[in-house]
């Protein structure tokens, strides 16, 4: 399963269970539009149909993505797309007119 960024992820985390206590405190009965779209976001990221059960796996996969060693990045090739990238090196720049 493609899971988000983890900084995405736990700003979502975040922003959710902020706006839930702001809530909370003014005695709100029904949850916001804003606050709707956080809980059904973070449960298409973790593929989950129910908050708690997305918090919880929100909170375990950025748990085990800290815990992770940092990648190296690999140069990007383009071959995500399908498409081989040309290295840099091989890429010449065309002068116009207009740049002469």
């Amino acid at each position: 399963m493609l899971m988000p960024l983890p900084a995405r992820l736990h700003a979502l985390v975040r922003e959710y269970e902020t706006l839930l206590a702001e809530e909370g405190r003014t005695g709100t009965d029904t949850p916001s539009p804003r606050l709707r779209d956080l809980a059904y976001t973070l449960c298409v990221s973790t593929g989950t149909r129910d908050i708690e059960q997305a918090l919880e796996a929100a909170r375990t996969y950025l748990g085990t993505a800290a815990a992770a060693p940092a990648e190296t990045p690999a140069r990007t090739t383009g071959y995500a797309l399908g498409v081989p990238r040309r290295p840099v090196e091989d890429v010449r720049i065309r002068r116009t007119t207009a740049d002469a």
